[in-house]
């Protein structure tokens, strides 16, 4: 994750990840990218999304958000974290202990980014 990412947003994309894990069940984003000005995250599907599904998706990340979920991270080793998460992801760099982002008990993943405190 770029250094200069906004935590609330950053934070934002994982509830959507999720989101979208649990309504499609597709994969997470295979490509974000984060800023102010103009953020997307790619998702592999074979039809567009229609507009009704694209206002569902807005209505629950929504719903995550003002529930005020703690985030919170943890750390584990990279046999632990490799047996539950994907971590193709993360930064050639990361080393034998991976921190995994928890967003209440809605999403868990492997993260190297800045993250808020909760999610409102």
């Amino acid at each position: 994750m770029k250094e200069y990412a906004n935590p609330r947003m950053h934070s934002t994309e994982h509830i959507l990840n999720q989101t979208m894990v649990r309504m499609f069940k597709c994969d997470r984003c295979f490509r974000a990218h984060i800023e102010k000005k103009k953020s997307k995250c790619d998702y592999h599907f074979d039809r567009p999304l229609r507009e009704e599904e694209i206002d569902d998706i807005e209505s629950k990340v929504n719903q995550v958000i003002d529930s005020n979920l703690p985030v919170r991270e943890e750390f584990l080793t990279r046999e632990e974290a490799q047996a539950q998460y994907n971590l193709g992801r993360l930064p050639e760099e990361t080393g034998d202990r991976i921190r995994i982002i928890k967003v209440g008990d809605y999403d868990a993943c492997p993260c190297s980014g800045p993250h808020v405190k909760s999610s409102r």
